[in-house]
């Protein structure tokens, strides 16, 4: 392996461990799901391990192909998913200034 698929990490996506690390596992793979219990971008697992980012995207895309961990960028969630009916907002403050 010499490169990682580009496409699956840039430098803020946020990993996450899905599971321990495990007797035998190489160090690097240990390290990652020990530091990753809480999400942690990809820069900072980088500067962590003091590894460069390419050798940090190939570590974790053997993790990710593996299931060890779940990585997603920041804006990868719809903004409009997470916010209510402006409709519904409206009733909600018609409502509230009735009492």
């Amino acid at each position: 392996r010499s490169r990682a698929d580009e496409s699956r990490f840039d430098l803020v996506t946020l990993v996450v461990s899905e599971c321990d690390p495990t007797p035998g596992m190489q160090s690097e793979h240990a390290r990652i799901l020990a530091m990753c219990q809480y999400p942690m971008a990809v820069v900072e697992i980088s500067a962590e391990l003091r590894l460069p980012v390419s050798i940090v995207k190939i570590l974790l895309c053997d993790l990710l192909d593996g299931g060890r961990i779940t990585a997603r960028h920041p804006r990868s969630a719809p903004a409009a998913a997470q916010l209510p009916d402006p409709d519904l907002l409206k009733e909600v403050l018609v409502a509230l200034h009735r009492l």
